[in-house]
């Protein structure tokens, strides 16, 4: 049986594919991977790989092969790898065989990165899915984050179907972080929307797979009056403004509803690049219009 074996896991490391969508009318949110374009890609360098793979964060992993060969194709944010001790080029995708070891390590920028196989990890589906939701605790391992010491094997034989592109890094993306306005942006002051789109924000160190917290420096929210909301549905990417006037941009495994107002949502397309960003990253928010937020999606407008 082919398998490997977990030696080294950082805080938040799961197993993910492409998640639960549709479930929220279930009070599950979607999950699957942080970054769903590192997802895709280290899949993409396998040719083909295995629906489900594994998200690591910014402290990275390492692991060992515990009997045949595998392919692995990792992508993500920067980190650096190591196979046997040797250094490798990232992204990369690398045949494994018994006993081989891998280590990954942070690099320059990024908090996710991404494992993924030429089969399928052996886990049981919940809901349609193996990915791990951190806050309902289904799917993956036991529906919890990987540590040292677990084992994960692999179902049947390697999907073979040629191999993909040469794995070619991606730059990290600057640019503001863009935006439409939320559902609730017009109960905030024309000052406040003002601000918010004028000032600079920064990623805080609270941060995880349901939302990350912004560091408001400017106070661009400080002082408003609490909004006492009906709770209603939540989607990736809203930001809400806490009671205390906390801005929090909620991600991947959001909670299903909320009763905080929300100002804006990151769009679909800028979401991966916003998750990537590490704690102390200044954050500006440009709001683009519906059809705008459509078009960047299809990629018919930069």
């Amino acid at each position: 049986m082919t398998a490997i074996r977990i030696t080294r896991a950082g805080p938040l490391c799961t197993v993910q594919d492409v998640g639960r969508p549709g479930m929220l009318q279930h009070g599950v949110s979607a999950s699957g991977p942080m970054d769903a374009a590192a997802f895709a890609r280290a899949g993409a360098w396998m040719g083909e790989a295995g629906s489900t793979g594994v998200e690591f964060t910014a402290s990275g992993i390492s692991l060992a092969v515990e009997g045949g060969t595998i392919g692995l194709g990792v992508d993500g944010g920067d980190f650096a790898l190591s196979v046997n001790g040797a250094d490798r080029s990232w992204p990369a995708r690398v045949m494994l065989r018994e006993r081989d070891t891998v280590e990954i390590r942070p690099g320059a920028w990024g908090n996710y990165g991404f494992l993924r196989f030429d089969r399928e990890l052996d886990l049981p589906m919940v809901m349609g899915s193996r990915a791990t939701n951190s806050v309902a605790r289904l799917g993956g391992l036991e529906g919890r984050a990987l540590r040292a010491g677990d084992v994960l094997s692999f179902t049947g034989d390697a999907i073979r179907s040629g191999m993909g592109g040469h794995p070619r890094a991606v730059p990290q993306p600057a640019g503001p972080i863009r935006v439409i306005w939320g559902l609730h942006a017009d109960q905030f002051t024309p000052r406040a929307r003002e601000r918010f789109v004028a000032e600079g924000f920064a990623v805080s160190s609270r941060l995880d797979r349901m939302g990350a917290r912004l560091a408001d420096p400017a106070g661009v929210f400080a002082g408003l009056p609490m909004l006492s909301l009906v709770s209603d549905a939540i989607v990736p990417g809203d930001i809400q403004i806490l009671g205390d006037g906390t801005p929090i941009v909620l991600l991947r495994d959001h909670q299903p509803t909320g009763g905080y107002p929300r100002v804006a949502t990151v769009i679909s397309a800028d979401l991966d690049r916003f998750a990537q960003m590490r704690p102390g990253a200044e954050v500006r928010f440009e709001p683009v219009t519906l059809a705008r937020a459509h078009a960047i999606l299809s990629g018919s407008t930069p």
